[in-house]
């Protein structure tokens, strides 16, 4: 170990200090040059998933269109009853009653500031100050939602193409009452002979 360090001594002092200098900093600016390099690539890859608070209540629509989630009742229901034996086309209608809800996440800061007030004469007062804040949380532009609720159906209508058995239109029946939990006066199911 100690002739390595000797042989490190002996070539410091063996080389011009003007060329130890240069060759120094071009090593520290070829360094900087690679750091740079390596953190574009790197930042462009990495998850934007920072929480951001955000005062905008105006960015935040809580009514979601309905139509999306009844077509895809819709298609779930004619893919599921186009399945049974005897069953070739099915036709679904699912109307709902109002349209889906999303409820942000929000922070709220509630603060509270009580002041006692004394004056010249001895009277005393106390005021107290409550202010609320709520601010909606955003990841990377998107509002976090804790929860949707998903509007309630009221009614369904399916149309079963050459079926003349009655047995196939009551499972039918029953399927779609079981599947959506719904009443059986909100189910008509025909058939189209």
């Amino acid at each position: 170990m100690e002739e390595i360090i000797k042989k490190i001594q002996h070539y410091l002092s063996n080389i011009n200090n003007k060329k130890f200098i240069n060759r120094l900093f071009l090593v520290l600016i070829f360094s900087v040059l690679l750091l740079i390099l390596i953190n574009g690539f790197t930042s462009k890859d990495e998850d934007k998933e920072s929480t951001v608070i955000n005062d905008k209540d105006s960015e935040y629509t809580n009514v979601v269109e309905t139509e999306d989630y009844s077509i895809l009742l819709e298609n779930k229901l004619t893919e599921i009853l186009e399945k049974f034996q005897g069953v070739d086309k099915v036709h679904v209608m699912v109307t709902l009653e109002d349209s889906s809800e999303k409820i942000p996440a929000t922070d709220n800061t509630k603060s509270t500031e009580t002041t006692d007030e004394i004056d010249s004469e001895g009277g005393e007062r106390k005021i107290q100050r409550e202010d609320e804040k709520t601010q909606l949380l955003n990841s990377s532009d998107d509002i976090v939602v804790l929860k949707e609720i998903q509007p309630n159906i009221k009614g369904v209508i399916v149309v079963v193409e050459e079926v003349e058995d009655s047995l196939i239109l009551e499972n039918i029946y029953e399927a779609v009452k079981t599947v959506l939990g719904i009443s059986a006066n909100k189910i008509q199911v025909f058939t189209n002979i």
